[in-house]
């Protein structure tokens, strides 16, 4: 059954939509994929903030020139999905690689973060960057462990102060208890 032309521009305008929200996107090749398995990952995906999509590759890639992505053409070619990362793509693109362990018939293509072309590799290293918030965390650690140590150093002279009058005073009640 054909597609009319008004469902393929609802189409269009729903990709376009989603690109203009995400951060990132992730490409993959699905092929000989069961729909239990692609719902298994879409539900991954979901779980982080992300959305996972099987797209048409021809109105994919007008929606990607019309957003301004130009990918390489082997990424549109066979079956394609598209994972799109609304908040994280860091967390997005962990999700969908723990999801797809295992599982022979996907493979990531590629991808497209901050106007630049993401190759299969990148978003590998992508997935194995800890989450947002952990980055936030440790960036945090980072910015007080000076604050920390400069409150050690200038505490430290009163505190050596303090053991040495506290050494004197029991120095002293050791020899009056002697006498």
């Amino acid at each position: 059954m054909a597609v009319s032309k008004e469902r393929k521009q609802e189409v269009l305008a729903g990709y376009e939509e989603w690109l203009k929200k995400s951060q990132a996107v992730i490409l993959v090749e699905y092929t000989g994929a069961k729909m239990k398995d692609l719902d298994a990952i879409r539900a991954k995906v979901r779980e982080v903030g992300g959305e996972f999509h099987v797209l048409k590759n021809t109105l994919a890639r007008r929606a990607f020139a019309a957003s301004g992505m130009d990918f390489p053409k082997d990424f549109l070619v066979k079956s394609t999905a598209v994972s799109f990362a609304f908040t994280d793509p860091a967390s997005t693109a962990k999700a969908l690689t723990d999801a797809m362990k295992g599982k022979d018939f996907i493979k990531v293509k590629g991808g497209f973060m901050t106007g630049q072309v993401l190759n299969a590799a990148q978003v590998k290293a992508l997935a194995d960057m800890p989450p947002l918030p952990v980055v936030r965390a440790q960036l945090l650690g980072v910015l007080q462990a000076p604050a920390g140590k400069l409150v050690c150093t200038i505490a430290e002279p009163a505190r050596g102060l303090a053991a040495v009058i506290k050494a004197f005073s029991e120095k002293a009640n050791t020899a009056n208890a002697a006498a």
